[in-house]
């Protein structure tokens, strides 16, 4: 039975009474399958490290990871905190395809799942990463969650490029043949292996680590009241993570196309657009100040056992 204390969630595409608590984690064998692939390949590719190979892994990683994942998958598509032309939204989703998380439609509705469990009072420990980290590590990159009162999450409507971004997610793991075809053709194995197999594995369990830490430990500025959980910022992985890590500040504002707010946290993603921004390929970007006012956000004084010395806190 839905819990009626639950509070309402703000995003439109999450809707219905639903449990965020009750629920089973399941071993998914296709994804299962493809990690345990590219974990293989990456640790075979140690043997065959070139400085071509190591190079296209640190270039390749850096487009996918910065253009695919954060802008394309991210800022762009789920939180919508920038507009663009339909072909250079398909293209950087394109490339967060490439990261080997999965298509833009399963992105999304992984990305609202978890982030509505998260801010009700209460949710299972798959979406609080409150296990150990060799359990947290099976369950977020070789399992799934079934919950036996799941929302209602439309993914679908209102997409830029609904027929293609249907393609992709068909086919997003199929997406690193041509690649892998390509790198082999080219440099060999040494390629196939670092400019496939070692990216993949690197920014998988890379995300993993980043959210493990983000959800449970670390220095944070907000606090959102009445959320199971808070967000945390991983500290001194602004450059790597191209400023995904700042996860306590897009709890606060997940609005917000830039994820570094304060002094010394280094937000490369940020840059990126600003960059474009002034070549005029993106538009109407959002920041805090742009976004509407949230009650239930706080200083992170607020947070129990803290003395609370403000009511509220939009002071970005």
């Amino acid at each position: 039975m839905t819990n009626p204390s639950f509070q309402p969630y703000d995003n439109p595409r999450v809707t219905g009474g639903a449990d965020p608590c009750r629920g089973r984690v399941r071993w998914s064998p296709g994804q299962s399958l493809f990690v345990c692939i590219m974990y293989g390949g990456a640790i075979t590719g140690l043997v065959f490290a070139t400085p071509g190979a190591v190079a296209l892994f640190l270039a390749s990683s850096a487009i996918t990871l910065c253009l695919g994942h954060s802008l394309g998958m991210h800022r762009r598509l789920i939180h919508k905190s920038y507009t663009c032309p339909k072909r250079l939204e398909a293209m950087l989703v394109y490339l967060g395809t490439l990261v080997g998380m999965g298509g833009p439609y399963t992105m999304t509705h992984t990305h609202d799942l978890r982030d509505w469990a998260q801010r009700q009072p209460a949710c299972h420990d798959f979406f609080a990463h409150r296990q150990p980290m060799l359990k947290d590590w099976w369950w977020q990159l070789h399992c799934r969650i079934e919950l036996d009162e799941p929302p209602q999450i439309d993914s679908k409507t209102g997409v830029a490029n609904p027929h293609f971004y249907q393609w992709l997610n068909d086919y997003a793991r199929v997406q690193q043949i041509p690649w892998a075809m390509l790198f082999f053709v080219i440099g060999g194995l040494p390629w196939l292996l670092w400019g496939v197999c070692m990216r993949v594995a690197v920014s998988l369990t890379g995300h993993w680590l980043v959210g493990y830490f983000a959800h449970n430990q670390g220095g944070r500025h907000f606090y959102i009241a009445g959320a199971a959980v808070q967000g945390f910022d991983v500290r001194g992985c602004g450059l790597i993570t191209f400023g995904e890590c700042w996860h306590n500040n897009h709890h606060a504002y997940p609005g917000s196309a830039k994820l570094g707010l304060f002094p010394g946290q280094a937000d490369p993603g940020w840059w990126v657009l600003v960059w474009a921004a002034r070549r005029g390929w993106v538009k109407d970007i959002r920041l805090p100040k742009d976004l509407p006012p949230r009650p239930e956000l706080m200083p992170a004084a607020c947070a129990p056992g803290s003395y609370c010395a403000a009511s509220t806190g939009r002071g970005v």
